[in-house]
């Protein structure tokens, strides 16, 4: 089942030659038609197989320091040859960029008043895609993977009415346990698959439906993404351990599907980055490893685990442990001891960041799909609905 915001208008509302209702907001077709297809890779979503829950808790996560990562010379020659290949690194120059004068983002607004804390701030998007076959879950068993989308905005920035630019910076993270950890004892590895990515790359290459041909069952069909919720987040960092952190804007009243897959109205996760030097946990392990510069292998010193900095995440395969917070956003929003006098509070910054992401969504046009899909600059025609109930 989908929903409607707030402001759409009855079928009795005057109506202009082309069937849309004068001076209101449009409404899409209830019937679900995602008509986009994307083309097969052969890396296609193969990127993660299975995931045990033999993984470290928030402690055991960062090891002791002590231990010396396994020696590998050949694998450190060959990540120090390929730091400037950006075709290879996935760190690659901004060349998606799509030139648009007119966005939400309003950069420079809130200069100096941003804490330290903030390592960075944005619009967070979150999508489920159904297993093959399975264009709408019905329960959760029926979902293949669960991912985010950040796009990251700039931290002096404001956002203001109308859709986001599409700048090129957009990440794309897998997670492969369907649901999100709600509490300390849910523990588990998400990846990044794309960085720097473009929302024409995300069009074709993420949202879109897929059919393809396997040599034992025939002709496969891989659903489209489906939309679940919309708002904004930020990575912070409270010390020893950095947090994401997010507020949903849409929808506005979380349904089943939001609640089943460990959607708050405000949450967060313990943020810790895998370090590739060291052997990936029992059933984790990714076909290839991030190609990191040297300066970002350097920071890890003999350390598995270090707290999540937004360079880690610009990186594909880049894995990183999502720990459940069952206290919310409080601790990943707590003021440190060296935040300026000037800076607001960390909690303050995120809700003054939530009432401007909610104003300009209202303003855009249609139901919360129509809204989502018009931040990503494709139409909404072509996709499932946001989905609120199995």
């Amino acid at each position: 089942m989908t929903t409607t915001r707030s402001g759409a208008k009855s079928e009795s509302d005057p109506k202009n030659d082309g069937g849309e209702t004068v001076g209101s907001k449009r409404q899409l077709d209830t019937k679900v038609s995602p008509t986009s297809k994307r083309t097969k890779k052969d890396d296609g979503d193969k990127k993660q197989q299975t995931i045990e829950d033999t993984l470290p808790s928030p402690t055991e996560a960062y090891g002791d320091g002590k231990k010396q990562p396994p020696a590998n010379e050949d694998e450190k020659s060959e990540n120090d040859g390929n730091k400037k290949d950006d075709s290879k690194s996935g760190h690659k120059e901004v060349s998606e960029k799509t030139e648009q004068k007119d966005t939400a983002e309003q950069e420079g607004a809130r200069e100096g008043v941003v804490p330290s804390s903030i390592l960075e701030k944005g619009i967070i998007y979150f999508f489920i895609r159904g297993r093959v076959g399975i264009d709408e879950p019905s329960s959760v068993t029926d979902i293949r993977r669960s991912y985010m989308v950040l796009r990251p905005l700039e931290k002096d920035a404001k956002l203001s009415e109308g859709t986001i630019n599409d700048a090129g910076n957009s990440r794309l993270i897998a997670i492969p346990k369907k649901v999100l950890p709600v509490s300390g004892r849910d523990r588990w590895i998400a990846f990044v698959e794309k960085s720097h990515t473009s929302f024409k790359t995300l069009k074709d290459e993420f949202l879109a439906a897929e059919d393809y041909d396997t040599k034992t069952a025939g002709v496969r069909h891989s659903p489209a993404a489906t939309p679940v919720a919309e708002g904004i987040y930020a990575i912070t960092s409270t010390g020893r351990e950095n947090h994401l952190a997010y507020m949903i804007t849409l929808p506005e009243d979380l349904g089943e599907v939001q609640k089943e897959i460990g959607l708050k109205e405000k949450g967060s996760f313990i943020v810790s980055t895998r370090n590739p030097q060291y052997e990936a946990p029992k059933g984790t392990a990714l076909p290839q490893s991030p190609e990191y510069p040297q300066e970002i292998l350097d920071g890890f010193r003999t350390l598995r685990w270090i707290g999540t900095e937004p360079k880690h995440l610009d990186y594909p395969n880049t894995q990183f442990l999502l720990i459940g917070e069952s206290s919310g956003i409080q601790k990943a929003t707590e003021p440190q001891k060296d935040q300026g006098k000037d800076q607001e509070k960390p909690i303050e910054e995120l809700e003054k960041l939530k009432d401007e992401d909610t104003h300009r969504m209202e303003g855009l046009q249609g139901d919360d799909s129509e809204a989502i899909f018009a931040d990503l600059h494709v139409r909404a025609k072509d996709y499932p609905k946001l989905q609120t109930t199995f």
